[in-house]
């Protein structure tokens, strides 16, 4: 039974609805000598306490697509099937542009909740080693024969920790408030592309590569963006490629951005961080190197520092203690050609929450628009 089915919800519900009713029927019914009887009216209370926890985790976990599946949420997936050591530059010692096509099979999403028009694919990364399902959403555009020539701009979408490849679609619906916004002309058109960003069990990988463990980077940033390449009329260029995360994959977003220049022209972090280690089950957090090196602040520094000030394009938003104060600090190093658009999201708009980041796409796309170009 799917961990995020309605058939699982349904079946919690009914747990605990018997749950409540069987100390009002059995209560005083049960016999035998009063130890007897004060175990089993224990057990009926422990097991409404148990299915009262399963209700409210199984609302929250529906409402904020944390797990998608119970691998995911007792910690026995992987998606990882190699880890090699690719060198600083995430390839292998490779050039994209000398790897064959990587051509996929697409099929509706698999979850009504993300949306009408989404489809995904089951990637193998080439480069990284990593497996994993990748959510796309086609713009209005994109099958309107007066754009049959035309390539899109590509918006990577990065989920939080934990969280679901269809986070995005499913609980910011950023597909179905950007549908109308992109058909008036009031968002440029853009393709949508959710991946896998949770690799391994019980860890935030970071989004960093870490040989002989996970090399979540050249995911995202290799054989995620060459399949869409692949398969798509998205554009090849850093112009034409963006990233937008919210909390851990705001972190992401801002650190693939900055250190990958030739790849990305933006990225948008919503109430993210640059510390990796203010995620605690982050595995870039745990080793002081990466600590250092996956720091967004210290990756601007070290570009500032070479004469190499990257040309990227930053949007970030957070609230007085969730993120806003990043985003200064990145301003504060910001040269040109790098732009730091800082915006503070007010104390009551809902704090560390879907509610509030869902609020923000469209700015966001708005914003996006202004930077992207197919």
């Amino acid at each position: 039974m799917s961990l995020t089915g309605t058939p699982f919800f349904l079946t919690s519900i009914a747990l605990l609805i018997v749950a409540v009713v069987l100390p009002f029927a059995l209560w005083g019914r049960i016999a035998g000598p009063p130890l007897v009887r004060g175990l089993g009216r224990l057990l009926m209370l422990l097991f409404a306490q148990v299915t009262a926890i399963t209700v409210v985790f199984v609302m929250v976990n529906n409402a904020n697509t944390l797990y998608d599946t119970w691998g995911e949420l007792l910690g026995t997936d992987t998606h990882v099937t190699e880890a090699r050591d690719l060198g600083p530059d995430g390839m292998g010692g490779r050039q994209v542009k000398n790897e064959p096509k990587q051509l996929q099979q697409f099929r509706p999403a698999d979850d009504p909740r993300v949306g009408a028009g989404v489809q995904m694919t089951d990637l193998q990364g080439r480069i990284s080693g990593v497996r994993g399902e990748v959510y796309v959403w086609l713009p209005p555009q994109y099958n309107d024969p007066a754009y049959r020539n035309q390539k899109f701009p590509v918006v990577e979408l990065l989920a939080g920790y934990p969280g679901s490849a269809k986070s995005w679609m499913g609980s910011l619906h950023a597909a179905e408030q950007l549908m109308p916004l992109m058909q008036r002309g009031a968002v440029k058109p853009a393709i949508l592309v959710a991946p896998r960003t949770n690799l391994l069990p019980g860890a935030d990988t970071g989004c960093v590569n870490l040989p002989g463990k996970v090399n979540a980077d050249s995911w995202l940033t290799v054989d995620v963006r060459k399949m869409i390449i692949d398969n798509f009329r998205a554009g090849d260029k850093p112009d034409s490629w963006a990233l937008a995360g919210y909390s851990a994959g705001a972190h992401c977003a801002t650190k693939l951005a900055l250190a990958h220049p030739d790849r990305y022209r933006a990225a948008v972090a919503m109430s993210g961080y640059n510390d990796p280690a203010l995620e605690r089950d982050s595995l870039a957090g745990k080793d002081p190197k990466l600590r250092t090196r996956s720091n967004p602040l210290n990756i601007l520094k070290s570009a500032n520092a070479a004469g190499k000030p990257p040309r990227t394009a930053l949007y970030v938003s957070g609230a007085a203690g969730d993120g806003y104060q990043a985003g200064l600090a990145l301003r504060q190093y910001a040269q040109y050609p790098t732009t730091v658009d800082v915006r503070l999201i007010p104390a009551n708009a809902g704090g560390h929450t879907t509610a509030v980041w869902e609020h923000q796409v469209p700015q966001v796309f708005r914003w996006l628009g202004t930077q992207l170009r197919a």
